[in-house]
This record gives C-alpha cells, structure tokens and sequence, in this order.
C-alpha cells in the first residue's frame, strides 16, 4: 500500500482537514459534454497527461469498477495534495454509478466514504465505511478512516477502539502511528512522541510517503509539547521528501506564524493560492510583513467566501472564522463562524480558532464547549491552554 500523507494513505486520514457540506444541492448538466470549468494545468502536465489516459480508461470500459475506482482515488488524491476542492467532484461523478450498498466492492465503497467524510456527511461516511468492512473485515482503509473520523469528533474512546481493531491487520508502525495520535492529543504527547519516533527508527526501509505522515505527525507533538527545534527538524524532513501537500503546508506554515517567522511562509506558499487554506496563511503572513500584496490576498479570500456563502456551501469555516478574526478585525462574526465549525469538527484548531474569537468578542460562554474540551482531553499545547486561561478568568 502506498502512504502519500493525506492523498494515497489512509492512515493520513487520521488527521485531514475535511471542508463542510453544501447545503444546496449541486448543479448536475444533464449531458456529459458540458463543460462546467478547466482545472489549471498545461496539456504536457504529467498530472494532466495521467488524467487523460485515466478518463479514457473510464470511457472506453464504463462499467469497470477498478478503472473508476483508480480514477475517483486519483481525483481525490489531488484535492487532498493542492486543496482544491473541484476534484472532489468529480471524483463523485466517476464512482456514481456504484451505489452505496452491499453489493458493491468495498474499495469503491471506502471511496464513497471518503467523499462523503469530505463533506462532513459523518453519518453516511461511516455507514460508508461499515458496509466496506462487512464485506472485507480486513480493509485498513475503511478502518483508518472511522479512526479519522472519530478524532474529528472527539471521540477518543471511540478512536483507541478502532485503533486496537485496526492493528490486527496492521504493522508495528501502522498501528503505533494510530494510538501515538490518539495519545498526543489526549494529554501523553511526549511519550507519544517518543513511542512514534522509536517505531520508526524500528522499522527500517519506509516508504516516502507514510514518512510524510508520520515527520509530520512528529512534528506536530513536539511543537505541542514545546520542542520547536525538534518540530522544526521533523517539519524540513518532511517537505525534503517532495511531495506536494497541503495539510503539512498548512501545519509549517502555522508553526512559522506562531514562531513570528511570517518571512518564511512567504515563498514557501507562495505558488498555493489556488488552495483556501494556504491563501489564508499566505495572507497572515503579508499582512503581518505589512506587504502590498497582502490585501490582494485578503480581498480574494473575502471573494471566496462571499461566493460559497451564495452557493450555498460552507467549504471552510474554520478558515472563514479566521478571517474575520485575524484578517478582518470582526470578533462576533468570526465567533458565529468558529462556533458553528465548532459543532461538525471538534479538533485542536477548531478549539483554538473559538477560543481565540470568543477572546476577542469577550464572550466566554460561547466557548464553552472548547473550554470544556481542552479540560477533558488534557491537550498540551500552550498557546491553546493559555488562552483558555485568559477566557476563563473574563468576566463576561
């Protein structure tokens, strides 16, 4: 099995960024030659030139499940690597001619359920993934995805189960990198850490991209429990694999803001903006350089959300609350923003980004389930404890 970080693997699951659901139902042309939008990409492409001889696969044998399947995958892979969210669908057009049901091939099924999770349909992604399990007990796809799932929701209980079931089928990293995530954001970060870092060395030859998840899942406990050079070493060791990929992006470009490095997410993100939540760090950081460009970046941003606001689509709240905090100076419309993010995803950031809101609007009630979280998990970070702090002791 091949580990790209948040696009083949499915371990990387564990921690995607998903975008909200559309409330309104897309627009579907009613003959397949329309086209609706080009995707950027020049014809001599690699991407390009792999996604043509994929859809001709598709055209030429429509009812092979297996070519549909490597093409959707693909789609998917790329949402996941650039943050463009139009190839979700049409990862959806291509496996939709498969129901969601048992008689379908439990990789297609894991497919539906990835789309599904996408949109925050949690339900049917997991209904998704049960099905595809009941077919195949051993698919460590559809497993690691619950996992990934449950961790959205807090649900750790939950998620050390699934992750006890998954090492079944699993090796030593695999498993250890699934209970070391659970354990890092429930209060044990360093020996966490520790367990993944010596799994590891343990394992010998791996392969480049479930390196990517795992330097970056090291990365991302040792910045909690307050190692900024070791998440710094483990941050670098994973973009020098060269993938394209925007959950580590987002992660080191975060990192770099909060460490006051905001010149160094300049370049690094530079090329990104296509993808919402780069263009967000990419914005903090000019504006935080006081850089021209900075308020072009912010008006796109603002266009952005304006238009899936009409759409009817909420592609990405946590982002959008941050925005009108960070960028826009708006503290109640960024809490009306991070609270309703706060009710479908509940991760570290999805705290931080209410808490930060609530701070600044001076309504400490509003945070009260993040405040309530960060009790209950034993989270570490200190930025994220200390500003729970500060809310605590507002008086409203």
């Amino acid at each position: 099995m091949n580990f790209r970080c948040l696009s083949v693997s499915v371990l990387s699951a564990i921690a995607l960024a998903t975008s909200q659901p559309a409330a309104a139902a897309p627009y579907l042309p009613k003959d397949d030659t329309v086209v609706l939008e080009t995707l950027p990409g020049k014809p001599s492409d690699p991407t390009a030139t792999e996604l043509r001889s994929m859809r001709a696969a598709v055209a030429a044998a429509p009812t092979d499940a297996e070519a549909a399947a490597r093409l959707a995958l693909r789609y998917f892979e790329l949402a996941m690597e650039q943050g463009d969210p139009r190839y979700v669908g049409y990862a959806e057009a291509v496996i939709r001619p498969w129901p969601e049901n048992a008689t379908t091939a439990a990789e297609l099924l894991v497919l539906h359920g990835k789309l599904r999770q996408y949109r925050h349909d949690f339900a049917h992604a997991m209904a998704d993934f049960d099905l595809a399990l009941k077919s195949d007990p051993a698919n460590f796809g559809a497993r690691a995805w619950r996992v990934a799932i449950l961790m959205v929701r807090a649900d750790y209980a939950g998620a050390r189960r699934e992750c006890d079931l998954l090492a079944q089928y699993a090796s030593e990293l695999q498993a250890v990198a699934c209970s070391t995530y659970v354990d890092a954001t429930t209060g044990n970060a360093r020996p966490a850490y520790a367990r993944l870092l010596a799994a590891l060395a343990r394992a010998g030859e791996v392969d480049p991209g479930h390196q990517l998840w795992i330097l970056t899942r090291l990365a991302e406990m040792a910045w909690r429990f307050g190692d900024a050079g070791a998440a710094e070493r483990h941050f670098r060791s994973a973009l020098a694999l060269g993938f394209d990929d925007n959950f580590l992006l987002a992660a080191y470009a975060d990192f770099l803001l909060e460490q006051g490095r905001a010149a160094e997410v300049v370049p690094l993100l530079r090329k990104w903006s296509r993808s919402d939540t780069l263009l967000l760090r990419l914005a903090l950081a000019t504006r935080a350089l006081k850089q021209p460009e900075g308020e072009k970046y912010v008006r796109t941003l603002g266009d952005r959300f304006a238009d899936a606001g009409l759409r009817g689509e909420k592609l990405h709240l946590q982002e959008e609350a941050r925005f009108l905090l960070d960028l826009k100076g708006d503290a109640r419309a960024a809490l009306a923003a991070a609270s309703e993010n706060y009710r479908t995803q509940r991760e570290p950031r999805d705290a931080q980004v209410l808490i930060d809101a609530a701070l600044a609007a001076r309504d400490p009630a509003a945070a009260t389930p993040a405040l309530q979280w960060v009790e209950a998990s034993g989270f570490e970070a200190k930025r994220l404890r200390d500003a729970a702090s500060q809310l605590k002791a507002m008086k409203p």
